[in-house]
């Protein structure tokens, strides 16, 4: 199966069938378009999100199986649960979103680069702009320690990355996130592809035909009307 290729201008929602994704690169649906707001929030609707590297086009995915996490499902191990007794962290939401873009942006151990571009971080941060793309932030004392950021549509989070400078700094905010996203009632966290780090904190894999059908009831949906105003434990 050839790999579509979408023209820069058309409609934002121009994606071709998410059935159609190559098996090999998995789930490698299309090439170029743009990273406008509008085709953005087209490619979450339909569960297709954007992937690439400097030197590279866009690259747009939707991965079958799909990594996701249920809000109710979170695994609090007892490690976590004693951090967060000891309250070493404060958290809070939408406070600093471009520094957490940032933190997620700086390589990891036995990575080079990064996928999050200059292009992918100011597209995000239009969408931030928009009160569509948050982030969760934890803090020791006036410091960044990590966090993470995605997009909120309906009653579904779509996750993009995660940080940390300190040792459960992340899970703390993804703790803190999927209690609030219970309060709003939303159902869905997309966590796109699966790792061992997700899977610690109760992430699985579910067939992407179940995740589309998710995704298209969900997003629809409203959430609590005082979703996404900040809010500190």
């Amino acid at each position: 199966m050839r790999l579509q290729w979408i023209v820069p201008g058309s409609p934002p929602d121009s994606f071709p069938a998410v059935a159609t994704a190559l098996n090999d690169p998995p789930g490698l649906l299309a090439a170029g378009g743009d990273l406008s707001a509008e085709r953005l929030i087209a490619a979450y609707r339909r569960g297709i999100f954007p992937w690439y590297e400097d030197g590279q086009p866009i690259l747009w995915w939707s991965p079958d199986p799909r990594a996701v996490l249920y809000p109710d499902e979170l695994h609090v191990s007892r490690s976590l649960a004693r951090t967060r007794q000891r309250s070493t962290f404060r958290v809070t939401i939408d406070s600093a979103f471009n520094d957490v873009v940032a933190g997620c942006a700086e390589p990891r151990p036995g990575q080079a680069g990064t996928w999050i571009t200059a292009d992918m971080a100011a597209a995000y941060a239009r969408l931030h702009r928009l009160g569509i793309a948050h982030s969760v932030e934890s803090w020791c004392g006036d410091r960044l320690a990590g966090g993470l950021y995605g997009v909120g549509i309906g009653r579904v989070f779509f996750g993009e990355s995660m940080f940390s400078r300190e040792s459960d700094a992340s899970k703390i905010a993804m703790l803190h996130l999927a209690e609030c996203l219970q309060e709003w009632n939303f159902s869905l966290i997309d966590c796109q592809i699966d790792s061992p780090h997700l899977r610690t904190l109760g992430a699985r894999l579910v067939p992407r035909p179940r995740f589309l059908a998710e995704v298209s009831a969900l997003v629809d949906q409203p959430a609590a009307t005082h979703a996404w105003h900040e809010k500190t434990p």
